[in-house]
């Protein structure tokens, strides 16, 4: 069964193309270079770049039994460091070696394996009957990552074969290392504060488990994009004989000093002292760890060390007004999360901005009246305390109406002239104002107009256009629309939602307080009360609003070629959700909701424009 990379529906074995949304089942895009690349390729053809789907695999052998004598058996030997590479370490050959590792213990060796069939779903995960035996291990992994989440790597599939135990893990190692985040200027002391609190709540959740020594080895201890912490893989060591972990508080004390050596950063006087108690064994439990943390955190908070004000409750925890850091929480029920985890409050900052835009004849026209316009422009900034993306998108739909040499041309002049005019009118690194804004529409609307009088039209034969157009200025955006082409937004924390309003009568008259089934009853409901062209600018009122992107977001402008009949409402989760991930292709995911809308609606001509905005908190010494 292949599951497919875009709508995640199931697919026979045989398929080439998804059966939902056509996706392609046997070939990627290079996102460097558009190239195909077979999903069993690692590298691109044409550029190069890494396409292959790679994980981490930790092999061990169970020393009571007696080793089979077979080809895998002898090339995967626990006393080596060294794996051939080329082999496969199942029998389906889906695995293939591409990388042997340093053996980390004894009786355990890694590397790291292509996945040559990456849409098939995993052995462990078509397992609904628990007929395949894993090890205690890959239990421990599959609880752990249950209930902390992003913190433990996920276990992508695990079995048992006589005298082995194999375990694939995701592959975290071009993440970056703590350490990294230690040496970096622009991380301030409050940040280390709480990454060392979230140290010792998974100490305490590692501790029964007996894996603490997974938080010893410094080069385990990883950071994702958004800086919260993670670990590159669990490392586990034998009971002492009164049955307890033999890692200690004092050992992780050393681990922490080695941080701020190695870093050479600079430490408050609460957090001296503390690390000096640690190394000399006067730490006796978590909790007592976890206090003293919080009295750092209480210092850290005076206003009297710089770059460290933050917000603080009557209680003396530290609040979040607006956008913190924080460990990832997966659910209400993530033990990594504690009433004294302290919150750093922290302005957005953009780091990515993607876009895509496609249109389409549709199935019943002859010509094609949308038209859009796509005009982005990224610098990339380093400074000596950190870095920063400076970027500004103009995004811009239309939807012409007055049939060939009209409304094509009324969208086309429209999206012309946004363009030139804020080509010439928007300078400076602030977005534009609501009075710019309106402005360049009514002069769009002016050309479209002047034409209209300059031919004699008149009537029905009288060309117009609609438009939903998106400002993009770094995490701020402006959004602008007449007539019923729409805007919607897709984050994690509120789903889809429709940012604009349709100018229509139905609309109109719910907004006078008319049931929406009745004000939908009316036989002109769908009649635009708003457009670009057939009349002078007193007649257009152009809504406009802005919005502050405080999380990761995908936009969607949107024809009502796509959204008629509620389509986008219906299909998000399969087509539009797999897209706010970086991994994900915007090209491939515009396509297939022009051909999703083709197969649904089809009546009109379709244009979908995606723009997919990356944040994270900007640290303190940025501002």
């Amino acid at each position: 069964m292949l599951i497919c990379p875009q709508c995640r529906s199931e697919n026979p074995d045989s398929n080439k193309f998804c059966q939902n949304c056509g996706t392609s089942l046997s070939y990627k895009i290079c996102p460097q270079c558009s190239n195909k690349v077979a999903l069993n390729q690692n590298k691109c053809d044409n550029c190069g770049t890494k396409t292959g789907l790679v994980w981490w695999a930790i092999i061990s052998k169970n020393q009571k039994q007696t080793p089979i004598a077979s080809t895998l058996e002898a090339n995967i030997d626990v006393s080596s460091s060294l794996l051939s590479v080329g082999l496969y370490l199942d029998s389906q050959q889906r695995y293939q070696v591409l990388e042997p590792l340093p053996p980390p213990a004894p009786n355990e060796i890694q590397c790291k394996v292509l996945d040559c069939q990456p849409l098939q779903i995993s052995l462990l995960k078509a397992d609904i009957n628990n007929t395949v035996k894993i090890g205690e291990t890959a239990r421990i992994y599959l609880l752990l990552q249950s209930k902390l989440g992003d913190v433990i790597p996920t276990l992508h599939d695990a079995w048992q074969h006589d005298s082995r135990q194999v375990m694939l893990l995701s592959d975290r190692s071009l993440w970056k290392h703590l350490l990294e985040l230690w040496q970096d200027n622009a991380t301030t002391s409050l940040q280390i504060n709480q990454l060392l609190l979230a140290l010792t709540e998974l100490w305490k959740e590692l501790t029964p488990l007996n894996a603490c020594r997974s938080l010893l080895e410094l080069a385990n201890l990883r950071v994702n994009e958004r800086g919260t912490l993670a670990l590159q893989r669990l490392y586990f060591e034998p009971l002492d004989s009164n049955n307890n972990s033999q890692a200690t508080l004092q050992e992780l004390g050393k681990v922490w000093q080695h941080l701020f050596g190695e870093s050479q950063r600079t430490k408050v006087g609460a957090m001296v002292e503390l690390l000096a108690q640690m190394q000399a064994g006067e730490v006796h439990s978590v909790e007592q760890l976890q206090s003293l943390l919080t009295g750092v955190a209480n210092q850290l908070s005076s206003p009297s060390i710089p770059g460290a004000e933050v917000t603080a409750s009557s209680n003396g925890n530290l609040v979040d007004p607006s956008t913190f850091i924080q460990i990832d929480k997966p659910s209400t029920n993530n033990v990594m999360q504690t009433d004294d985890t302290p919150t750093i409050v922290l302005p957005m900052q953009l780091i990515g901005l993607e876009d895509a835009g496609l249109t389409d004849v549709g199935g019943q026209r002859q010509h094609n009246e949308d038209c859009f316009g796509i005009e982005t422009a990224v610098n990339k900034l380093e400074f000596p305390r950190g870095k920063n993306i400076q970027a500004r998108g103009l995004y811009i739909l239309c939807d012409g109406m007055g049939g060939h040499a009209g409304g094509e041309v009324a969208s086309s002049l429209a999206v012309k002239t946004l363009q030139q005019y804020f080509q010439a009118n928007w300078q400076t690194a602030q977005l534009p104002s609501e009075e710019i804004i309106r402005s360049a529409i009514w002069l769009a609307n002016k050309a479209i107009y002047d034409t209209n009088q300059q031919d004699a039209r008149s009537g029905v034969g009288r060309m117009g256009t609609t438009l939903v157009m998106v400002l993009l200025q770094d995490n701020q955006v402006a959004v602008a629309h007449v007539g019923d082409s729409r805007l919607y937004r897709l984050n994690r924390k509120i789903g889809l939602e429709q940012v604009t309003l349709d100018h229509e009568v139905g609309q109109r008259e719910i907004l006078r307080g008319v049931e929406p089934s009745l004000a939908y009853a009316r036989p002109d409901a769908y009649q635009l009360t708003q457009a670009l062209g057939p009349r002078d600018e007193n007649y257009v009122n152009p809504d406009v609003q802005f919005l502050e992107l405080n999380e990761d977001t995908l936009f969607i402008l949107a024809s009502d070629g796509l959204s008629d009949n509620n389509l986008v409402e219906q299909y998000w989760k399969s087509h539009l959700d797999p897209l706010l991930s970086s991994s994900s292709n915007l090209e491939q995911g515009v396509n297939a909701l022009i051909d999703l809308a083709n197969q649904y609606n089809g009546h009109d001509n379709i244009t979908a424009v995606l723009v997919r905005a990356k944040v994270a908190p900007r640290h303190a010494s940025q501002f």
